[in-house]
């Protein structure tokens, strides 16, 4: 039992729970504080949970949670955690949220944001000109809205009396140097060994790796990784890719085909894709925006591979609730990730799909009127692998060729 003696100063906070929060994040904030006070044998903590009326408040699991108040339950707390995960625009948006956090930050109540909590204090207009611990699936619709702020990714951050924290058990780590920075450096060292925390995080310790855990076993993949997310909007071709990190275009369609299991072209489309269904859940750019942003020139070509991926469209997908798409980064085990090419339906889309593809390479034939055959053409152009379909869809190459515009030099 932990010899901390009685009579120490009581620290009141509250949490403020908004529709939709996480539960883990509200279990993982509480359970540091009571394994607190019940190794001092004293209240050293004490919390009081609000909501916006009063009423009890759905959490994204599906679990009602019953609250002590509204608003004005807890007059004397000295930090406000603000809890908040799917959809929390619409809390942000509410007028007497922003007044009553305004009005405890002029009297110096530490204010936290957990998880898009902090989207709820930087409405406010209360994270401007401070670093913001963002979780990484929300950073970039945050970077979007909040330009004022400074978004990053990392566990969680204090500057001044903001802090922020990018929720999931990076909430653990935030609570127990919490504790540290108020006044209760022995006592949080000990909790950290009850909740088997092993060695705290320290809070600039990034979320995750940048291209997750198979690339880091081959520099080679994550540096085309990393220059496939520097060229979102303007796409590099995967042949300049692979020139750029040394390597020949085979070699790398090996690499990445022994390490993620899929192709250059699968994955750079994955990355786009990624990014584009970020800003549509998380921003209110327009669809065609979000398209151009996302390296698409042709809208229409980007809604049908968004809509393969995905089954509805992009103008659908506007939220980020807990019912709308997922985008999984990792095949399911027993699941092969099946090429996006592969899944747009046949028909118009297919046939317009090829044509893309052809459209796009074409213009490197004009230059090369040999009289070659038909079908030599075709591979020319598309490559053995997609000559076969574009035999089927009944596209002929000559005519496709003869059409384009001549280039005068």
């Amino acid at each position: 039992m932990s010899n901390f003696i009685r009579g120490g100063s009581l620290r009141k906070l509250a949490f403020l729970l908004l529709p939709e929060f996480s539960h883990l994040g509200l279990a993982a904030a509480i359970e540091p504080l009571f394994i607190a006070n019940w190794l001092a044998q004293d209240r050293v903590f004490d919390w009081t949970i609000l909501s916006v009326d009063g009423k009890a408040v759905r959490a994204s699991n599906g679990m009602m949670t019953s609250v002590d108040g509204d608003l004005a339950a807890a007059p004397a707390a000295k930090t406000v955690f603000v809890l908040a995960s799917f959809e929390p625009a619409h809390a942000a948006r509410e007028r007497s949220v922003r007044r009553w956090l305004k009005r405890l930050a002029r009297f110096g109540v530490e204010l936290c944001g957990i998880e898009n909590g902090s989207v709820v204090l930087a409405e406010a207009g209360l994270l401007n000109g401070h670093p913001v611990a963002v979780h990484w699936d929300n950073l970039l619709g945050f970077q979007e809205h909040y330009a004022q702020t400074r978004a990053i990714s990392q566990l969680y951050c204090r500057s001044g009396a903001r802090v922020s924290c990018a929720g999931a058990s990076a909430i653990l780590d935030l609570m127990v140097a919490w504790m540290g920075w108020h006044g209760q450096g022995e006592l949080a060292a000990e909790v950290a060994e009850h909740l088997l925390l092993g060695r705290v995080r320290a809070p600039e310790m990034e979320q995750r790796a940048a291209d997750g855990a198979p690339s880091a076993v081959d520099a080679a993949v994550a540096e085309a990784q990393a220059l496939m997310r520097e060229h979102v909007d303007e796409p590099l071709s995967c042949r300049e890719i692979a020139r750029r990190v040394g390597l020949s275009l085979r070699q790398m369609e090996r690499r990445f085909r022994d390490v993620l299991q899929c192709s250059v072209l699968e994955r750079y489309r994955l990355i786009r894709m990624t990014k584009a269904h970020q800003l549509l859940q998380q921003t209110e750019l327009s669809v065609t925006e979000i398209a151009f942003a996302c390296g698409f020139s042709s809208p229409e070509y980007f809604c049908r591979l968004y809509r393969a991926m995905f089954a509805c469209s992009p103008s659908k997908d506007r939220r980020q609730s807990t019912t709308a798409p997922v985008l999984r980064h990792r095949t399911p085990a027993g699941r092969e990730r099946q090429p996006l090419r592969a899944r747009v339906s046949d028909g118009a889309q297919k046939r317009a799909h090829v044509k893309a593809c052809l459209f796009r390479s074409v213009s490197g034939l004009r230059a090369d009127r040999t009289g070659a055959p038909r079908e030599a053409a075709r591979v020319a152009a598309v490559g053995p692998g997609r000559a076969q379909h574009v035999a089927h869809a009944g596209i002929d190459i000559e005519r496709a060729v003869a059409k384009r515009p001549h280039r005068t030099r």
